[in-house]
Protein backbone atom coordinates (compact mmCIF):
# COMPACT_ATOMS: atom_id res chain seq x y z
CA UNK A 1 0.00 0.00 0.00
CA UNK A 2 2.87 2.34 0.82
CA UNK A 3 4.51 1.59 -2.53
CA UNK A 4 1.23 2.34 -4.28
CA UNK A 5 0.86 5.67 -2.45
CA UNK A 6 4.45 6.74 -3.19
CA UNK A 7 4.12 5.75 -6.84
CA UNK A 8 0.90 7.74 -7.21
CA UNK A 9 2.51 10.82 -5.69
CA UNK A 10 5.51 10.56 -8.02
CA UNK A 11 3.30 10.05 -11.05
CA UNK A 12 1.15 13.07 -10.15
CA UNK A 13 4.19 15.30 -9.63
CA UNK A 14 5.62 14.23 -12.98
CA UNK A 15 2.61 15.73 -14.75
CA UNK A 16 3.67 19.22 -13.55
CA UNK A 17 7.41 18.80 -14.06
CA UNK A 18 9.49 19.64 -17.16
CA UNK A 19 10.14 16.82 -19.60
CA UNK A 20 13.69 16.37 -18.29
CA UNK A 21 12.30 15.67 -14.80
CA UNK A 22 9.39 13.51 -15.97
CA UNK A 23 11.62 10.75 -17.38
CA UNK A 24 12.94 9.49 -13.98
CA UNK A 25 9.37 9.47 -12.63
CA UNK A 26 8.18 7.37 -15.55
CA UNK A 27 11.09 4.99 -15.02
CA UNK A 28 10.16 4.54 -11.34
CA UNK A 29 6.61 3.62 -12.37
CA UNK A 30 7.95 0.93 -14.69
CA UNK A 31 10.15 -0.53 -11.94
CA UNK A 32 7.17 -0.56 -9.56
CA UNK A 33 5.01 -2.37 -12.08
CA UNK A 34 7.69 -5.03 -12.58
CA UNK A 35 8.06 -5.70 -8.86
CA UNK A 36 4.33 -6.11 -8.18
CA UNK A 37 1.71 -8.57 -9.28
CA UNK A 38 1.77 -9.13 -13.04
CA UNK A 39 -1.99 -8.85 -13.16
CA UNK A 40 -1.83 -5.22 -12.03
CA UNK A 41 -2.36 -2.87 -14.91
CA UNK A 42 0.65 -0.67 -15.53
CA UNK A 43 -0.01 3.04 -15.20
CA UNK A 44 1.29 5.12 -18.07
CA UNK A 45 2.30 8.67 -17.23
CA UNK A 46 2.04 10.98 -20.21
CA UNK A 47 4.80 13.52 -20.41
CA UNK A 48 3.53 17.09 -20.66
CA UNK A 49 3.72 18.69 -24.06
CA UNK A 50 5.29 22.11 -23.79
CA UNK A 51 4.32 24.88 -26.14
CA UNK A 52 6.87 27.20 -27.71
CA UNK A 53 5.99 29.92 -25.21
CA UNK A 54 6.65 27.72 -22.18
CA UNK A 55 10.16 27.07 -20.83
CA UNK A 56 11.66 23.75 -21.86
CA UNK A 57 14.33 23.37 -19.21
CA UNK A 58 14.65 24.13 -15.55
CA UNK A 59 17.16 26.91 -16.31
CA UNK A 60 14.51 28.79 -18.27
CA UNK A 61 12.60 29.39 -15.05
CA UNK A 62 15.31 31.76 -13.84
CA UNK A 63 14.29 35.34 -14.87
CA UNK A 64 17.45 36.79 -13.31
CA UNK A 65 19.75 34.92 -15.67
CA UNK A 66 21.84 37.19 -17.91
CA UNK A 67 24.34 36.55 -20.65
CA UNK A 68 28.07 37.21 -20.60
CA UNK A 69 27.53 40.96 -21.06
CA UNK A 70 24.79 41.22 -18.44
CA UNK A 71 21.95 41.74 -20.89
CA UNK A 72 18.64 40.19 -19.89
CA UNK A 73 17.20 37.80 -22.48
CA UNK A 74 14.52 39.41 -24.57
CA UNK A 75 10.98 38.31 -23.85
CA UNK A 76 9.13 39.78 -26.81
CA UNK A 77 9.05 39.03 -30.49
CA UNK A 78 12.05 39.54 -32.69
CA UNK A 79 12.69 43.20 -33.38
CA UNK A 80 12.88 44.34 -36.99
CA UNK A 81 16.02 46.02 -38.27
CA UNK A 82 16.21 49.76 -37.57
CA UNK A 83 18.72 51.60 -39.76
CA UNK A 84 20.36 48.22 -40.32
CA UNK A 85 20.63 47.48 -36.59
CA UNK A 86 18.98 44.40 -35.11
CA UNK A 87 19.23 44.12 -31.29
CA UNK A 88 21.48 41.20 -30.40
CA UNK A 89 21.47 40.23 -26.73
CA UNK A 90 24.70 38.24 -27.17
CA UNK A 91 26.66 41.44 -27.95
CA UNK A 92 27.58 44.29 -25.62
CA UNK A 93 25.06 47.13 -25.65
CA UNK A 94 22.82 44.90 -27.79
CA UNK A 95 25.10 45.52 -30.79
CA UNK A 96 24.71 49.30 -30.94
CA UNK A 97 27.68 51.08 -32.57
CA UNK A 98 30.10 53.27 -30.65
CA UNK A 99 32.99 51.00 -29.62
CA UNK A 100 36.38 51.75 -31.21
CA UNK A 101 40.03 50.89 -30.59
CA UNK A 102 41.98 50.97 -28.36
CA UNK A 103 39.36 50.75 -25.59
CA UNK A 104 36.76 48.77 -27.50
CA UNK A 105 33.61 48.24 -25.46
CA UNK A 106 34.24 50.54 -22.48
CA UNK A 107 31.65 50.51 -19.73
CA UNK A 108 33.43 50.58 -16.35
CA UNK A 109 30.34 51.72 -14.41
CA UNK A 110 28.15 49.03 -15.94
CA UNK A 111 25.30 50.98 -17.49
CA UNK A 112 24.76 48.22 -20.07
CA UNK A 113 26.06 45.16 -18.21
CA UNK A 114 24.09 44.21 -15.17
CA UNK A 115 20.85 42.83 -16.53
CA UNK A 116 19.61 45.97 -18.24
CA UNK A 117 16.77 45.42 -20.66
CA UNK A 118 16.75 46.52 -24.30
CA UNK A 119 14.46 49.43 -23.39
CA UNK A 120 16.93 50.65 -20.74
CA UNK A 121 19.92 50.41 -23.11
CA UNK A 122 18.07 52.32 -25.83
CA UNK A 123 17.11 55.02 -23.33
CA UNK A 124 20.72 55.39 -22.17
CA UNK A 125 21.93 55.64 -25.77
CA UNK A 126 19.24 58.23 -26.51
CA UNK A 127 20.47 60.32 -23.58
CA UNK A 128 24.10 59.95 -24.67
CA UNK A 129 23.43 60.99 -28.26
CA UNK A 130 21.29 64.00 -27.33
CA UNK A 131 23.65 65.24 -24.63
CA UNK A 132 26.55 64.83 -27.06
CA UNK A 133 24.79 66.96 -29.66
CA UNK A 134 24.02 69.69 -27.14
CA UNK A 135 27.63 69.61 -25.96
CA UNK A 136 28.95 69.98 -29.52
CA UNK A 137 26.74 73.04 -30.05
CA UNK A 138 27.83 74.43 -26.68
CA UNK A 139 31.52 73.93 -27.50
CA UNK A 140 31.12 75.90 -30.73
CA UNK A 141 29.04 78.51 -28.89
CA UNK A 142 31.72 79.03 -26.26
CA UNK A 143 34.38 79.73 -28.88
CA UNK A 144 32.20 81.70 -31.31
CA UNK A 145 30.45 83.68 -28.57
CA UNK A 146 33.70 85.15 -27.31
CA UNK A 147 35.25 85.69 -30.75
CA UNK A 148 32.26 87.11 -32.66
CA UNK A 149 30.02 89.96 -31.56
CA UNK A 150 26.39 88.86 -31.51
CA UNK A 151 23.21 90.78 -32.31
CA UNK A 152 22.56 91.67 -28.65
CA UNK A 153 25.98 93.24 -27.89
CA UNK A 154 26.99 90.36 -25.63
CA UNK A 155 30.48 90.79 -24.22
CA UNK A 156 32.82 89.11 -21.78
CA UNK A 157 33.27 85.40 -21.03
CA UNK A 158 30.77 83.00 -22.53
CA UNK A 159 29.56 81.94 -19.08
CA UNK A 160 28.31 85.49 -18.47
CA UNK A 161 26.60 86.08 -21.82
CA UNK A 162 23.35 84.19 -21.23
CA UNK A 163 22.28 86.53 -18.46
CA UNK A 164 22.90 89.50 -20.77
CA UNK A 165 20.15 88.42 -23.14
CA UNK A 166 17.07 90.66 -23.23
CA UNK A 167 14.04 89.09 -21.60
CA UNK A 168 12.05 88.64 -24.88
CA UNK A 169 15.01 86.88 -26.50
CA UNK A 170 15.46 84.66 -23.46
CA UNK A 171 11.76 83.70 -23.55
CA UNK A 172 11.95 82.83 -27.26
CA UNK A 173 15.07 80.72 -26.62
CA UNK A 174 13.36 78.86 -23.78
CA UNK A 175 10.22 78.20 -25.80
CA UNK A 176 12.31 76.96 -28.73
CA UNK A 177 14.16 74.45 -26.53
CA UNK A 178 10.87 73.26 -24.99
CA UNK A 179 9.26 72.82 -28.43
CA UNK A 180 12.24 70.79 -29.69
CA UNK A 181 12.14 68.53 -26.64
CA UNK A 182 8.39 67.98 -26.93
CA UNK A 183 8.75 67.13 -30.61
CA UNK A 184 11.50 64.62 -29.83
CA UNK A 185 9.32 63.05 -27.13
CA UNK A 186 6.39 62.55 -29.50
CA UNK A 187 8.65 60.93 -32.10
CA UNK A 188 10.63 58.51 -29.98
CA UNK A 189 8.74 57.90 -26.76
CA UNK A 190 5.67 55.84 -25.97
CA UNK A 191 2.73 57.84 -24.66
CA UNK A 192 2.69 57.13 -20.92
CA UNK A 193 -0.28 55.36 -19.41
CA UNK A 194 -1.10 56.14 -15.80
CA UNK A 195 -3.09 52.97 -15.18
CA UNK A 196 -1.96 50.77 -12.28
CA UNK A 197 0.74 48.34 -13.38
CA UNK A 198 1.54 50.18 -16.59
CA UNK A 199 5.22 50.22 -17.63
CA UNK A 200 5.01 52.74 -20.46
CA UNK A 201 6.79 55.53 -18.57
CA UNK A 202 10.36 56.19 -19.82
CA UNK A 203 9.88 53.70 -22.67
CA UNK A 204 11.06 54.27 -26.23
CA UNK A 205 9.10 53.05 -29.22
CA UNK A 206 10.15 49.67 -30.61
CA UNK A 207 10.67 51.07 -34.11
CA UNK A 208 12.64 54.11 -32.89
CA UNK A 209 16.41 54.21 -33.28
CA UNK A 210 18.02 56.19 -30.43
CA UNK A 211 18.76 59.72 -31.63
CA UNK A 212 17.12 59.41 -35.07
CA UNK A 213 14.43 62.10 -34.86
CA UNK A 214 14.23 62.51 -38.63
CA UNK A 215 16.01 65.88 -38.70
CA UNK A 216 18.59 65.77 -41.51
CA UNK A 217 18.32 68.96 -43.60
CA UNK A 218 21.72 68.45 -45.26
CA UNK A 219 21.17 64.78 -46.12
CA UNK A 220 24.12 63.41 -44.17
CA UNK A 221 22.36 60.21 -43.11
CA UNK A 222 23.66 57.24 -45.14
CA UNK A 223 21.32 54.59 -46.45
CA UNK A 224 23.84 51.77 -46.19
CA UNK A 225 23.67 50.09 -42.74
CA UNK A 226 27.44 49.86 -42.32
CA UNK A 227 27.97 53.46 -43.38
CA UNK A 228 25.25 54.52 -40.96
CA UNK A 229 26.93 52.62 -38.11
CA UNK A 230 30.28 54.28 -38.94
CA UNK A 231 28.72 57.76 -38.95
CA UNK A 232 26.88 57.01 -35.71
CA UNK A 233 30.19 56.00 -34.13
CA UNK A 234 31.85 59.22 -35.27
CA UNK A 235 28.97 61.28 -33.91
CA UNK A 236 29.15 59.47 -30.57
CA UNK A 237 32.90 59.94 -30.25
CA UNK A 238 32.71 63.65 -31.09
CA UNK A 239 29.81 64.08 -28.69
CA UNK A 240 31.68 62.30 -25.89
CA UNK A 241 34.71 64.50 -26.45
CA UNK A 242 32.49 67.61 -26.54
CA UNK A 243 30.84 66.70 -23.24
CA UNK A 244 34.23 66.41 -21.56
CA UNK A 245 35.43 69.65 -23.22
CA UNK A 246 32.36 71.67 -22.21
CA UNK A 247 32.71 70.53 -18.61
CA UNK A 248 36.27 71.85 -18.72
CA UNK A 249 35.12 75.16 -20.21
CA UNK A 250 32.48 75.65 -17.59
Amino acid sequence: MKLLLVSSLIGGAAAFAPSSLAAPAAASNVLWSIGTDTTTEETTVAEPVLSQDEPSTEADYQPWEVNAYGNSPSTGAATAAINGWVPDESKPCYGLPGAIAPTGYFDPIGFCRYGNTLSDVKRYREAEVQHGRVAMLAAVGYLAGEAIHGPFSLTGPANDQLQQLPLPAFIVLTLGIAAAELKRATIGWVEPSYKPGSRTLWTLRDEYYPGDVGFDPLGFKPQDPQAFADMQTRELQNGRLAMIGVIGMM
